[in-house]
């Protein structure tokens, strides 16, 4: 056998220290990012004057843009040059102050510069071990937004005598929250029905009204459970589109007498149509009888319930089993930030943990910490906790209930203003920040005539790029949804957007 020597070649033949990628070369991450931040500051500055929708067809990107990935690379600016001249065109403009349509996606400088220190640490905090300081970001940052909703200390991660028996995790959607609960929900009820496996998941029932988010049936299925025994519980005005607690007995107790078992209540705190708010403690109190898990989704208006004013609409939350909320909607943290708290821990971590020996270490072992991997589908996480932190660090609980305040009180101007013009009606009492409203049938004008009115004005209004608003139907009538929170909102871009709806309403109508 030849020595290893006969043929000596140097490292160098294949690299040369001048021309080496170096793909985090620390000049080139200061010049990128200040570009970078450069672009976002400017963006900021000048998304109000942007259509709010775009004006592009499909396909239009890889017109503009090369088809096949480029095998040499560019420099810098020419990748920030395309950024902004094919795909900000492209863009619906959340950001923007012109933006009405669905719920608000708010963001705030904090969050944007703790995203990005997040991103740039590039942390997978799977257990605690992994990352501890993510864990312990995440677990303190929960438990402050705790307080400030002031939920029990069961759902809490740690407390004032500590350790406590509940606790959260960070998320990135409610639809994850919704399906990890669900899994543990399915799990507890077939092991109470004496299930061999999965014998029994035929038999178990879930329950949420018809105003429940769509990604409550599509977690439902996910979960496994039989699209024929998913209940979507009528509701109507009287209720204002709430859950009402007596028709969900009644229906709970129907399918308990057909040898069904009641397994899972979602409860909503804002619904997404109408803003509609389930009576919270009362569902628990009819959850209970069945021993049904009750979850609580408040994505949107959970944000709200850090005012005292608004927390009423939390009461009975004390009841039930879980409860999550999206700091990403409305309290000025960019996506993805769902916050889940449940009552008791243990009883999600069982039906999610892993435990491969790979991952095994003395930290877990040990029972003091708490590995976020076991209350989520998947297993590697971002470090979401660093911007939520930030947010309720550089602001304070007083400003954050300020931008609240301020929404709700631009939402309630522009309700006046719809009850003070004839042409229109509000559909459901204002919660929060949306306002449902729509053109009313008046002198021979029908309900079809009517639907279809608010459909034109609809599309006339988003056409301009001046303003952005979205329909649901409520009660079968096609309503538009006005929903004020964009983090660049002012009084003056509401009174804007009404203007512009009474011209444009104006113009179809006479």
């Amino acid at each position: 056998m030849g020595s290893l020597d006969t043929n000596p070649i140097s490292f160098s033949a294949f690299t040369d220290d001048k021309t080496a990628f170096e793909p985090l070369n620390p000049e080139d991450v200061r010049a990128y990012l200040h570009k970078a931040v450069d672009f976002i500051s400017d963006y900021y500055s000048n998304v109000e004057s942007m259509p709010v929708l775009p004006n592009v067809k499909p396909g239009y990107l890889q017109d503009e843009l090369s088809a096949s990935p480029p095998t040499h690379s560019a420099p810098f600016d020419v990748t920030m040059k395309e950024l902004r001249t094919s795909v900000v065109p492209g863009m619906t403009h959340w950001a923007s102050p012109n933006f009405f349509a669905f719920f608000p996606s708010t963001n705030s400088a904090a969050a944007i510069a703790g995203d990005l220190i997040a991103s740039a640490m590039n942390t997978v905090g799977f257990t605690w071990q992994a990352s501890p300081a993510a864990t312990e970001m995440e677990v303190l940052a929960l438990d402050w937004l705790a307080q400030l909703l002031r939920l029990p200390t069961t759902f809490m991660n740690r407390t004032s005598t500590g350790c406590g028996t509940g606790g959260g995790v960070i998320l990135g959607t409610t639809s994850e929250a919704m399906l990890v609960t669900l899994v543990a929900a399915r799990d507890a009820a077939l092991r109470r029905s004496g299930s061999v496996g999965v014998s029994h998941l035929p038999r178990l029932a879930v329950y949420a009204a018809d105003q429940t988010h769509s990604t409550f049936f599509k977690a439902c299925r996910l979960a496994g459970f039989d699209p024929a025994n998913i209940r979507s519980i009528p509701t109507g005005p009287e209720t204002n589109y709430g859950l009402d607690p007596s028709k969900l007995l009644e229906v709970m107790q129907a399918d308990a007498d057909a040898g069904l078992v009641p397994t899972y209540v979602c409860a909503t705190v804002g619904t997404t149509s109408s803003n509609a708010v389930d009576p919270v403690g009362s569902i628990a109190d009819v959850a209970t009888m069945f021993n049904a898990w009750v979850h609580v989704d408040a994505a949107y208006a959970g944000s709200a319930c850090i005012c005292p004013e608004f927390r009423h609409h939390l009461d009975g939350v004390e009841h039930v089993d879980s409860i999550s909320m999206s700091p990403h909607k409305w309290l000025l943290t960019c996506l993805d930030c769902t916050c889940l708290y449940v009552r008791d821990a243990h009883r999600l971590s069982d039906s999610l943990e892993t435990n491969p020996e790979y991952l095994k270490n003395d930290a877990t072992e040990s029972g003091e910490v708490t590995d976020l991997k076991d209350m989520q589908v998947g297993v590697g996480r971002r470090f979401r906790g660093l911007k939520l932190w930030m947010v309720m660090r550089t602001y304070g609980t007083a400003k954050l209930q300020e931008h609240i305040r301020s929404d709700v009180a631009m939402a309630k101007m522009f309700e006046d203003f719809v009850r003070a013009d004839n042409r229109f009606e509000v559909v459901v009492p204002r919660n929060f920040a949306l306002v449902c409203f729509r053109i009313k049938p008046s002198g021979a004008m029908t309900e079809e005539d009517a639907d279809e009115a608010n459909r034109v004005l609809m599309e006339n209004l988003n056409k301009t790029g001046k303003a952005y608003l979205a329909h649901t139907v409520i009660g079968d009538k096609f309503v538009l949804r006005f929903a004020v929170g964009s983090s660049l909102q002012e009084e003056r871009h509401v009174r804007s957007a009404w203007d512009l709806i009474k011209k444009t309403t104006s113009s179809i109508m006479d």
